[in-house]
């Protein structure tokens, strides 16, 4: 490797580090209210999944749609779990994107969820880096 390629490559790690304690922090907030809202909440968060012609069980992808945030953000804040976190989160975000913009809202609307969907993807290709607790625990 030529010098200038391994010093650029010099903080990779602890960047991934950084955005995967940042953005793990943000999903756990973002998603423990709809995690702790109840079955009615989560029927209501649930009807998002109709987009994509599911029209069953509402509150179980509510649910899902909390689980997937809170509990996929702590697993990337950690560096457990996570490919499969990330792509839960995107998938969550892909259909929160698919509801505004089908919707008819605004692009300042369902811009967040395509951002997050995109960080999400590009998550799952990359991975966590070196620092994260699952190569502690497999060691």
């Amino acid at each position: 490797m030529k010098l200038s390629q391994k010093s650029s490559l010099k903080w990779v790690h602890t960047g991934l580090l950084i955005l995967r304690i940042g953005i793990g922090i943000m999903f756990i907030f973002h998603g423990l209210p709809k995690l702790l809202a109840g079955p009615a909440g989560w029927e209501a968060t649930g009807k998002a999944i109709s987009v994509i012609g599911i029209g069953f069980f509402p509150a179980f992808w509510g649910f899902m749609a909390g689980f997937a945030e809170a509990v996929g953000g702590l697993m990337l804040l950690l560096g457990l779990v996570f490919t499969p976190a990330s792509l839960l989160l995107a998938f969550t975000m892909f259909i929160a994107f698919l509801t505004h913009y089908t919707g008819g809202d605004g692009f300042n609307t369902y811009a967040h969820s395509l951002e997050a969907f995109i960080l999400f993807v590009s998550l799952a290709i990359t991975g966590p880096g070196k620092y994260r607790l699952s190569k502690l625990i497999l060691k």
